[in-house]
């Protein structure tokens, strides 16, 4: 499979072949939607909230009186929910874990649907290279506008680029990332995808190999 290939002048430099694998792959919708709730999950922190249930609440270690014979219910603790300076029945927790888990092969499944999906619909294109010596934020929104890029674009990268993460930072609708932090939030949110051509690379070795 090919994707279309520019220059840092926003030229037309050809196409590059990509790995069927990961950008000509099936795609299951509910793949990509489990992996959307569990990033959503594990982002969670929980709440500060937190009761004492009838089992944290100190004392009712005594039964307050005999099981039979009294004429009142029958009680076993002077912590049940129920009674004064008791424990609270389903109450908030700052102990609760949200976090959703995934294997890896569904993770990656999820993954690959969705660059396959953004591939069919023209969504994705390589840079060949950006050279820059200082950061400078005109010089990278000069090179975006000659793009095909209309609202949104998410640049991927091999590796940590400070220039042109600097160079990036302060314009709208634009988030560069690391290719090893690809995910499909990410890649649903952002109209456009460009990889930098060396990321195509590194991207094979992290998620065929």
């Amino acid at each position: 499979m090919k994707i279309d290939l520019y220059t840092q002048e926003g030229e037309k430099k050809g196409t590059v072949d990509v790995a069927e694998a990961m950008f000509n792959a099936p795609v299951k919708e509910g793949l990509v939607h489990l992996s959307v709730l569990r990033q959503l999950a594990n982002a969670r922190t929980g709440t500060t909230a937190h009761v004492k249930t009838r089992a944290d609440v100190r004392g009712g270690g005594k039964k307050p009186w005999k099981q039979k014979g009294t004429g009142r219910a029958r009680f076993g603790s002077t912590r049940n929910p129920v009674w004064r300076h008791g424990g609270v029945a389903h109450g908030p927790s700052n102990e609760r874990n949200y976090d959703i888990n995934m294997t890896k092969k569904a993770r990656r499944g999820a993954l690959f649907s969705v660059l396959s999906q953004k591939a069919k619909d023209n969504e994705i294109f390589a840079l060949n290279a950006y050279k820059a010596k200082e950061p400078k934020t005109k010089d990278f929104a000069g090179m975006v506008a000659k793009l095909p890029v209309t609202r949104s674009l998410l640049v991927v990268l091999s590796e940590k680029d400070a220039v042109l993460e600097k160079s990036a930072h302060n314009i709208p609708n634009v988030k560069v990332i690391q290719v090893g932090y690809l995910n499909p939030m990410d890649l649903l949110k952002y109209e456009k995808i460009m990889f930098l051509q060396s990321a195509l690379k590194k991207a094979e070795e992290l998620f065929l190999k």
